[in-house]
């Protein structure tokens, strides 16, 4: 999972604009090397629980997630695939609601802020 470990920023979700997306702060995704991770999108964050693997011969994670949506408790499922040109796109379903694919910025983000 090296690969895909660190901070990276959303920058386009199939059911939000980038204001909303970056709603509280900047939208991002975020791996950890122990095979744990984050994300944060309007006002949904979620702690992710990663599988590597392999979709359509690009490395990828697979995961499940737990978190919170304005307060109120959310979980549910994702992938995120690492395509050619370095940028990640993925899936991220909300259990009993929305569900978006998403794709990254190709540079990571070295800070909550979304500076680089």
């Amino acid at each position: 999972m090296q690969h895909l470990t660190g901070r990276w920023r959303i920058v386009e979700m199939e059911l939000w604009d980038q204001d909303a997306i970056d709603l509280i702060e900047p939208g991002f995704i975020e791996f950890a090397g122990d095979g744990t991770g984050q994300f944060g999108f309007i006002a949904v964050r979620g702690s992710m629980d990663c599988r590597t693997t392999e979709r359509n011969g690009n490395l990828a994670v697979e995961f499940s997630w737990v978190g919170d949506d304005e307060g109120d408790e959310v979980s549910g499922r994702g992938w995120a695939a690492l395509l050619q040109d370095a940028t990640l796109e993925g899936h991220l379903f909300i259990h009993m609601g929305d569900d978006s694919g998403f794709r990254t910025d190709p540079a990571r983000c070295t800070d909550r802020q979304g500076r680089r």
